[in-house]
């Protein structure tokens, strides 16, 4: 039987957190490569949907009505996770470090869900405050939600889209198994 989306946008959205804590913990529990592969890419599309639809819809609608720092945080937060999002689902689960990219990205997660669900100060609580039509709000996010899906599906899931991340240029620095260096090296004062 499918579940029913819920009408109410909070509900919708604390809806995703779980469902993405549950795929995080499916992942750390699983030892199968190609499983964590497909629960990576499952979770990575739900969070490109998750975000999409929060920076799209739910956060227009609650600027100036909340605190904007955590607005503004929040959409810093996702670009994080967006950045790390492109890294896992472009290098695949040969890459190095696949696993301690999904397992920050769960962290990340993690902590961006309490700052929204927070009690009394949190997001959340501080947009139920302003008296806002939460059902229409939560039926827009969840029409978009899911012509997002249908459109992923479809084509793919697109490179994410970053909003407050300006796209600085940084340097590759060297592989972390720097083959110039033995292991067991003593580097002395060199790391200082």
């Amino acid at each position: 039987m499918p579940t029913q989306t819920p009408k109410d946008a909070i509900a919708l959205l604390k809806a995703d957190h779980d469902e993405a804590e549950a795929l995080f913990e499916q992942f750390e529990a699983t030892e199968s490569k190609a499983k964590k592969w497909a629960i990576a890419q499952k979770v990575c599309t739900a969070l490109v949907v998750h975000t999409a639809i929060e920076e799209e819809i739910f956060y227009p609608a609650f600027r100036g009505k909340i605190e904007d720092d955590l607005l503004d945080e929040a959409y810093v937060e996702h670009d994080g996770a967006k950045v790390l999002i492109a890294e896992i689902l472009q290098n695949g689960p040969d890459a190095e470090f696949f696993e301690a990219k999904v397992k920050v990205l769960g962290e990340e997660i993690e902590h961006h869900v309490k700052e929204e669900e927070r009690p009394a100060e949190g997001m959340f609580a501080q947009a139920r405050a302003t008296g806002a039509d939460m059902v229409a709000i939560g039926e827009a996010m969840a029409a978009r939600k899911a012509e997002l899906m249908a459109q992923y599906e479809r084509e793919g899931v697109p490179p994410p889209e970053t909003r407050s991340f300006q796209g600085a240029e940084v340097a590759r620095g060297e592989e972390i198994d720097d083959p110039a260096v033995p292991p067991g090296t003593d580097l002395g004062d060199a790391r200082a």
